[in-house]
């Protein structure tokens, strides 16, 4: 089968040398070299603070309790998205109030923001759907004048800049995953980003059980460490990266030539001044098709995922309809997209949709 997306991985050798180094040190977890070295390197890539975390659900929860809102409080988002956003609001106890998508962009409308806020509302978390930048101005300006904090759930976003600047720039707090499905990722992994050097320094106490440099508790945090076999394959894997985004731009290229009026593809920002590639989504006149199109490929050796779906709104909040994302997640599929992907894969992958879509 040819899965939907695939691991980068580097040279074997390579990282048997890093980790061999383990068995000699023991020094496995607990901010070793590896990642201390690893969150130095990111910080310079893309010009901001970082406090590096095992899992990207696990940066979205620091996030949240980075700024200790009261007990109901309510914070703005969007359903389109994986459940983990919606989950680490409600396993703060606070409220998800979800706002619908923009049609062509997928990432929240910024034009239904203000309606949803009450004296309730402290945050904005939004989504950069699919590496795809939200409108980060709009949304700057409605937390100004609202008071509102701004959290960017960037996971998708490794390697995008907006108007010059990493993405991770924007906001009070950004978070990435490196999971193992991303274009960089450290099998497991993710970061909370931010220039704001004292939100990372107590992200960095809120990952370690609340523990400052002196190990002394002066917070209340959680377990959320990188090891080292995690950050050995990151420092490898950000030599490798920038070969990978640029095979997925190759191939992200001829799926638009060959599918261009056959499906509906997602509207990049124009401010997108560089992009990751990181998925091939594309949306279908109807449910069916999708579905059909979906299977005939799955028979023919190709798994592709309906993603996202189902749309949150649906799941948390039914009285609340969010039209738009529940008419997008039942059409949109996303096709194979990653580096070792062979060109002629594609090319039968857009035949095939071309055959149901006009059948």
């Amino acid at each position: 089968m040819i899965n939907v997306t695939r691991s980068m991985m580097p040279e074997f050798d390579k990282y048997v040398q890093m980790i061999e180094k383990l068995w000699h040190t023991r020094w496995l977890t607990n901010n070793g070299e590896y990642l201390v070295e690893l969150e130095k390197s990111l910080e310079k890539r893309f010009d901001t603070r970082c406090a590096i975390v095992s899992n990207g659900t696990l940066a979205l929860l620091i996030s949240v309790e980075l700024f200790d809102f009261p007990p109901d409080s309510e914070i703005i988002t969007t359903p389109f998205t994986f459940v983990a956003t919606a989950g680490s609001i409600l396993w703060q106890k606070y409220k998800p109030v979800f706002v619908d998508i923009d049609r062509e962009t997928f990432n929240i409308d910024v034009r239904a923001i203000e309606s949803r806020i009450t004296d309730k509302t402290k945050a904005i978390l939004a989504v950069h759907v699919f590496g795809n930048p939200c409108e980060v101005e709009k949304i700057e300006e409605i937390a100004r004048r609202f008071q509102l904090k701004i959290i960017y759930d960037a996971a998708h976003c490794f390697d995008v800049y907006y108007k010059g600047r990493s993405i991770y720039k924007y906001g009070d707090v950004s978070i990435a995953s490196f999971h193992a499905t991303k274009v960089f990722h450290t099998i497991e992994g993710g970061a909370v980003f931010s220039d704001n050097a004292e939100l990372v320094e107590r992200a960095k106490r809120l990952r370690n059980f609340g523990f400052d440099e002196n190990v002394q508790i002066v917070d209340k945090g959680i377990n959320a460490k990188m090891n080292e076999f995690q950050a050995a394959m990151g420092l490898l894997n950000l030599e490798i990266v920038d070969r990978e985004i640029e095979k997925r731009r190759r191939l992200y290229e001829i799926y638009k030539r060959e599918l261009r009026g056959i499906v509906e593809f997602q509207r990049l920002s124009e401010g997108i001044t560089k992009y990751n590639y990181i998925y091939m989504p594309v949306v279908f006149p109807s449910g069916d098709i999708r579905d059909a199109v979906h299977e005939e490929l799955k028979k023919q050796g190709y798994n592709t995922r309906k993603y996202f779906f189902p749309s949150l709104d649906t799941v948390f909040d039914k009285d609340n309809r969010c039209e738009v994302a529940r008419d997008i997640s039942q059409r949109i599929l996303h096709l194979p997209l990653y580096g070792d992907l062979e060109e002629e894969h594609v090319e039968t992958i857009c035949s095939v949709i071309k055959a149901c879509v006009r059948g």
